[in-house]
């Protein structure tokens, strides 16, 4: 019998040993993942107050792309609106920088195009469309510029679009979802490229 306590003893006492290493090395892990995480936050050729300016008009940007997958034209309009505003922030900061003042040819497309987004008044959303189109051309070409890592931005394309010209948007998930065609060909399109 002093056998078998003596034995659970000892069982238990290996079991909180073991425990601690574990915890010590579920510490680390946590501690290794978010300096990894931390690492992997966005960045580009901006410093740290244009690139977060970038970001934000990089997520307005996508709010008018869902408005238009969606097909919801009131929706596209106040998002535009909101990309405006956004895009206008960027360019300002970009004429403060002589270094970054190249790339005010693409904020004024980008500030050209979401304004005329916000000029076609269409239920359906296709006169809106077109203009979107060159918006996400000139937004691409930017964050290249810009050297925008680590946002995770997808090109999509979708060769019907447009007349089947074919055309781009920009995503924050590989997963397409068409903003030329919505629920009508919600999947229509292949990414194209990426900006990890």
């Amino acid at each position: 019998m002093r056998f078998i306590y003596l034995f659970l003893a000892c069982a238990i006492g290996l079991m909180a040993c073991n425990n601690t290493p574990n915890k010590t090395a579920s510490i680390d892990d946590t501690l290794n993942k978010t300096i990894a995480a931390a690492e992997k936050l966005p960045v580009s050729a901006l410093n740290d107050n244009g690139t977060q300016t970038l970001l934000e008009v990089v997520n307005k940007y996508y709010d008018v792309k869902n408005a238009l997958v969606a097909i919801d034209a009131r929706r596209v309009d106040s998002s535009a609106h909101k990309l405006v505003i956004a895009a206008d922030s960027l360019k300002a900061l970009l004429q403060k920088d002589k270094t970054q003042q190249q790339l005010l040819p693409y904020t004024d497309t980008i500030l050209m195009t979401a304004k005329a987004i916000t000029g076609s008044k269409d239920a359906t959303c296709e006169a809106q469309r077109v203009p979107f189109s060159k918006l996400s051309d000139a937004f691409f070409v930017l964050l290249q510029k810009v050297q925008l890592k680590n946002a995770h931005v997808y090109l999509e394309h979708c060769p019907m679009a447009l007349n089947e010209k074919g055309a781009n948007w920009l995503s924050d998930e590989s997963e397409i979802k068409n903003p030329y065609f919505g629920k009508k060909m919600l999947e229509c399109g292949d990414v194209e490229d990426s900006l990890k």
